[in-house]
């Protein structure tokens, strides 16, 4: 239950000033790095990193949901208030679903065809820079939703959250293809990092009945 209710009316519009600011952040963020890593992933044939934008571009979606989230003024109807978290939580555990099921065909078919992507220099500066930006949005995200109580804000944090360990993963990933020439090591960080998504998406649309 959002803590809108009992919260003083600063402390609420300062919280949802931050939030909004953090979610049109994680958009304009995301959506370069999905520019950037799509590209990468069409030169390098890497599954890996072709998942890695189409994580930026849900987790985008994920922002514009909590933007939706705190759109209007529902301070003095909790009935509203709560009606929007409900929708907003149910919008981001699909999310989950959504890469996660991307992810795994993908992976799965690389691993069928023993497709062996390219080393890519891009990709890894890519998946550093994520490791770098991240942490600092998931910590702010979490920190904010925990503050105002909101499910959906600390959902799209594990979504944020999502997208570190996938960048370690892509990281581990490349790099071992670079070095060492595994070229599986790229589909499999694929296959690991949907356990992760299922579960959170399992855990986000079961938070949304309660």
């Amino acid at each position: 239950m959002d803590t809108d209710a009992v919260l003083p009316p600063q402390t609420i519009d300062r919280l949802h000033r931050r939030a909004r600011f953090l979610a049109w952040a994680t958009v304009g963020y995301n959506l370069l790095e999905a520019a950037a890593s799509l590209v990468a992933a069409w030169y390098a044939s890497s599954i890996a990193l072709a998942g890695f934008g189409l994580d930026s571009v849900v987790e985008s979606l994920s922002g514009l949901v909590v933007v939706w989230r705190l759109a209007g003024n529902t301070r003095n109807n909790i009935e509203e208030s709560e009606r929007r978290e409900r929708i907003a939580l149910r919008l981001i555990g699909a999310t989950f679903f959504i890469f996660a099921a991307y992810v795994m065909y993908e992976s799965v078919m690389k691993l069928l065809a023993v497709e062996h992507p390219e080393p890519s220099v891009p990709g890894i500066i890519i998946a550093l820079a994520s490791i770098i930006v991240m942490p600092v949005l998931y910590t702010l995200k979490f920190r904010t939703g925990t503050e105002l109580g909101s499910r959906s804000i600390i959902a799209d944090a594990r979504e944020t959250l999502a997208c570190i360990y996938l960048s370690v993963s892509l990281l581990v990933g490349l790099a071992m293809n670079a070095l060492f020439g595994l070229w599986w090591a790229d589909p499999v960080t694929g296959l690991i990092v949907v356990v992760f998504l299922v579960r959170e998406g399992r855990e986000t649309l079961a938070g949304s009945d309660d």
